[in-house]
């Protein structure tokens, strides 16, 4: 039977690469630079999400800086250090190279989506899975707007000649959900990532999953 689905559009970060330890570590280089911090990976998991710009702001803010004195100074700092410790302790979450095969194996593309600078966001991807595995990958690029405006999304399935109906969108936060729903695709709420079940709840996704293989059970793969 061909599935209703003919792609998955992911999130990356909390979604299919656990990306936490390399966001809090280079985070908190930034803060230390300022006398600031540190931040722990549970506060970053809510403070992440929305492009570095925001993620400043936030960890600013967390960190007491009230009148946000360093964002435009962290800006630069943040970009080059990301550069050079993006790839610190990546890891797949459990189960999600099991569920990308069976995916790929019942004919889906898959591609990535990631409010991530595009040249870290293909650098974490290729890490972790290698070149070519996911047939597009799109991070934040100028001219594009972030998500969850949903241009990324349409700007992919134009490259995959992917109506909304015949694709899905996986992710693990709230701008995920928003995107997803922006673009008109069904989601999927990635609940082991960074913010949980209550948060993508609230946003009624079609699929809500506990780990990845429950996702193929759900689209019965």
């Amino acid at each position: 039977m061909k599935h209703i689905y003919q792609c998955c559009i992911f999130d990356l970060d909390g979604t299919i690469i656990n990306t936490i330890h390399a966001l809090t570590y280079t985070t908190n280089l930034v803060m230390a630079r300022f006398g600031l911090g540190p931040l722990t990976e549970d506060q970053m998991k809510k403070i992440v999400g929305d492009g570095y710009q925001k993620q400043m702001e936030r960890s600013l803010l967390a960190c007491g800086d009230k009148a946000l004195t360093h964002l435009e100074e962290s800006f630069p700092i943040y970009q080059a250090l990301f550069r050079e410790n993006c790839l610190y302790q990546l890891e797949p979450y459990e189960g999600m190279r099991q569920m990308l095969d069976t995916m790929k194996a019942s004919g889906m593309k898959l591609a990535v989506l990631t409010n991530k600078p595009h040249d870290r966001g293909v650098e974490n991807v290729e890490a972790v899975y290698g070149k070519g595995y996911f047939d597009y990958i799109l991070g934040e690029k100028e001219g594009i707007p972030k998500k969850p405006d949903p241009a990324g999304a349409f700007l992919v399935m134009k490259a995959l000649g992917m109506k909304p109906e015949e694709c899905l969108y996986m992710g693990d936060t709230n701008t995920d959900m928003r995107t997803a729903a922006n673009a008109g695709l069904d989601a999927v709420g990635a609940a082991w990532g960074f913010r949980g079940r209550e948060e993508l709840e609230a946003f009624h996704p079609k699929y809500l999953a506990e780990h990845p293989l429950d996702v193929v059970r759900m689209l019965q793969l």
